[in-house]
């Protein structure tokens, strides 16, 4: 089994191994610049797995910033028949598409 980690990132958590491509909610970065990822919840290196309450001290995830873009739109429609009451919303989520290049666990205490 490959080593992975779970991290926690805007909300969110994501289980990720080394050359994984995931979208995120957007982080502070241009693309091409690389970011730790310290809110580690879980971190396996193949054979053992180590829990974090609730992160795990020391573990950081390595990625790299490839682009930034906007998620698929979301439209919430509202009516009442017969009142002449409708609203449409729509949303678009800001996301920042992330490659993993490393997964550091904790130094053995």
């Amino acid at each position: 089994m490959k080593p992975y980690a779970v991290v926690e990132t805007g909300g969110k958590q994501y289980r990720v191994q080394e050359q994984d491509v995931v979208e995120v909610e957007r982080l502070p970065g241009e693309p091409g610049s690389s970011l730790d990822l310290t809110s580690v919840l879980a971190v396996s290196n193949g054979e053992t797995t180590t829990f974090g309450q609730p992160t795990v001290a020391g573990a950081k995830v390595g990625a790299q910033v490839v682009a930034h873009k906007r998620g698929v739109k979301v439209v919430s429609f509202k009516k009442k028949r017969r009142k002449g009451y409708s609203k449409k919303i729509g949303h678009r989520q800001e996301l920042t598409v992330l490659k993993i290049t490393a997964i550091q666990a904790a130094a053995a205490v």
